[in-house]
């Protein structure tokens, strides 16, 4: 399938279709490993903006990967005071531009090791190699692995990650 000059296929989600024809919002809300992300999204407001025109790269953390976060963590985020720390822990996990893996890898080769990624929110992840997995580290300290990569979407690129990054 061609999609703005670019040949990609759908990829699965959670055993769901990620049609490179639709937006990040249209694709995430069909995936199964990702209602709480889809959730965050929605309670920050934050639809409209990930269903832009873009591109974004949007490191998409899994259902599990809240789950990991403290008791309670989410819970608290979702709460309509809390809006604009949900708003920034999301954006925290989005990057300007279509960035591919193959392109984030060469980043990193580039950068002796590591490559800095300002995130839309503003602060820095820092993308390096474990084995051949991308693997991000966030301000606190905390690791994220891409455990899927480049999910093209119409306006952007998801890559699936196993923890949630958060900006310090």
């Amino acid at each position: 399938m061609m999609d703005g000059g670019m040949a990609t296929q759908t990829a699965f989600v959670g055993g769901a279709e990620m049609f490179p024809s639709r937006n990040i919002v249209e694709n995430a809300v069909n995936s199964p490993i990702h209602t709480t992300l889809v959730a965050a999204v929605k309670a920050a407001g934050l639809v409209d903006t990930l269903s832009g025109p873009g591109p974004f790269t949007v490191f998409a953390p899994t259902n599990d990967a809240f789950a990991k976060l403290p008791s309670g963590t989410v819970d608290t985020l979702l709460q309509p005071a809390n809006r604009t720390q949900l708003q920034s822990v999301l954006t925290y996990h989005v990057v300007p531009g279509r960035v591919s893996a193959a392109e984030l890898v060469e980043m990193i080769r580039a950068g002796g090791g590591t490559a800095r990624l300002t995130t839309v929110q503003g602060g820095v992840l820092t993308a390096s190699m474990m084995g051949n997995r991308v693997m991000l580290t966030d301000a606190a300290g905390g690791m994220a692995h891409v455990t899927q990569a480049d999910v093209f979407q119409s306006n952007g690129v998801i890559h699936v990650t196993d923890a949630v990054s958060l900006p310090g």
